[in-house]
């Protein structure tokens, strides 16, 4: 009887082992995007297309990178995303075809993108999530923390975000006891030298060049507003910083311009080159810009790498 019931053990767990083991099913995750809809992916996306060059930096700085098989025309950065096949011009046309035939379980969009580009990708079936721009830093945390949960890298982006805030940290202390805070002129657009374009109130770049201890001479203007060549000899702002020199804006030509002779930055030999894209794109590499900023400001505050 004994030996009966040992073999009749032994063949249930044999069949047991040979059994097709039940795969396990992926978690349905379910988000709210930027626009308030609803976005449901199976599980985290493994086949990502970015339409902004903000949402490509954030994907390969959490450890998403090897999941872009897309992305636009001006995602530049890192070097490893000029690797990724390029789907078109965010702000002229998206090549749609390309994208639906590269198989994206989502598509990352950004402001830049409008809603009309949003619907017409969705129509053709494709899931959607559109990412708002951030006002802060603290909010451009809580979008690192979205694409990771979007694609899985929540792990990576708290080490991330845990790295950005010491860095801002740092800053902040060092910062906090300054007494005067140099004014700054900083051009994004001078293809107009008469009324160079400029960053006002509820930008980033405003945001960022007073916490990196500067006044902004346009920061009681909303937006991004042209200013013409007597408002800034009135303000003589002592730093001109030139977030349009990858266009060719050198400064010598600043100085030339009509009046611009007597500013205090003309005349102290302050009006310098920057990457705009550290304080324009809404990603980790604010961060970058904030201590950009700090080292032209107040370079003997902290060490700026």
């Amino acid at each position: 009887m004994l030996r009966k019931t040992l073999l009749f053990t032994l063949l249930i767990v044999l069949l047991t082992a040979c059994a097709p083991q039940a795969t396990p099913t992926p978690t349905a995750l379910t988000f709210t995007d930027g626009l308030g809809r609803e976005i449901k992916l199976d599980g985290p996306a493994q086949r990502v297309v970015s339409l902004a060059p903000s949402n490509t930096e954030i994907l390969f700085a959490i450890g998403a990178g090897d999941q872009v098989v897309g992305r636009d025309a001006y995602s530049d950065y890192p070097a490893e995303a000029g690797a990724v096949t390029d789907i078109g011009d965010t702000y002229g046309d998206l090549n749609t075809e390309l994208i639906v035939s590269l198989e994206p379980d989502l598509v990352l969009a950004a402001e830049i993108n409008t809603q009309e580009q949003v619907k017409a990708l969705e129509d053709l079936g494709l899931t959607v999530y559109y990412l708002k721009n951030p006002l802060t830093l603290e909010e451009m945390y809580n979008n690192l923390e979205i694409v990771a949960h979007l694609t899985g890298h929540e792990a990576e982006a708290a080490t991330l975000i845990e790295s950005l805030k010491a860095r801002v940290a740092a800053i902040d202390d060092a910062i906090a006891p300054i007494s005067s805070r140099p004014t700054v002129f900083y051009e994004i657009d001078g293809a107009d030298p008469a009324k160079p374009y400029t960053a006002g109130k509820g930008t980033f770049i405003t945001l960022l060049i007073e916490r990196a201890g500067g006044s902004n001479i346009a920061a009681d203007i909303d937006g991004y507003p042209q200013l013409s060549l007597e408002q800034v000899v009135a303000a003589d702002p002592s730093f001109i910083i030139l977030g349009d020199s990858a266009f060719g804006v050198t400064a010598e030509l600043v100085a030339g311009r009509p009046g611009w002779e007597n500013l205090s930055a003309v005349k102290n030999n302050q009006i310098l080159p920057f990457d705009d894209n550290l304080l324009s794109r809404p990603g980790p590499r604010l961060v970058d810009g904030l201590e950009a900023l700090v080292g032209i400001l107040h370079p003997d505050l902290v060490p700026v790498p």
